[in-house]
């Protein structure tokens, strides 16, 4: 079974949790083969219940002691910029769409999602053009990360974020 796997990480981003789960974005992902949608919430105030979204096989928790199994059973990772949760999905291979929460000041998010993006490393969008992006999107331009190269992640966060 096609499976999304969408994370927020650690943080609260009820905005992606709420976008990822309406009937257009719900039927996007159906329409790309997808009939399984497992949302790792974090400290947001929404977590669907399973009947909320009829047209695909839904599981939703905050936490977990780890994501990894559910990042390896992913066909597709969906998640928010963080540094870490971007990493672990890279590194374990996984295509990435990166949802930037445009709501933060001095948003760094966006230039690493930027920078991972011309990389060809993942996609990126905001909610709001969320939508688009999943009707849209080609999964085949994307080119692997290599994992294990923490110098080269270094360099790369601190061309990403001009220092």
């Amino acid at each position: 079974m096609r499976t999304v796997f969408v994370t927020v990480g650690t943080t609260s981003f009820d905005e992606l949790i709420r976008n990822i789960t309406c009937p257009q974005n719900v039927q996007a992902l159906k329409a790309r083969g997808y009939e399984r949608l497992v949302l790792q919430t974090g400290r947001g105030s929404i977590i669907p219940v399973a009947d909320s979204c009829p047209d695909v096989r839904l599981e939703a928790y905050q936490f977990k002691d780890s994501i990894a199994e559910d990042i390896k059973q992913a066909d597709l990772v969906i998640s928010h910029a963080g540094a870490g949760s971007c990493l672990e999905v890279l590194e374990a291979g996984k295509p990435l769409l990166v949802v930037v929460n445009d709501k933060l000041m001095n948003n760094h998010q966006l230039e690493m999602a930027r920078q991972l993006h011309m990389d060809s490393h993942l996609l990126y969008c905001t909610c709001s053009t969320l939508t688009e992006t999943l009707r849209t999107m080609d999964l085949s331009v994307l080119q692997p990360f290599l994992p294990g190269q923490p110098k080269n992640f270094a360099n790369f966060l601190d061309k990403a974020l001009g220092i």
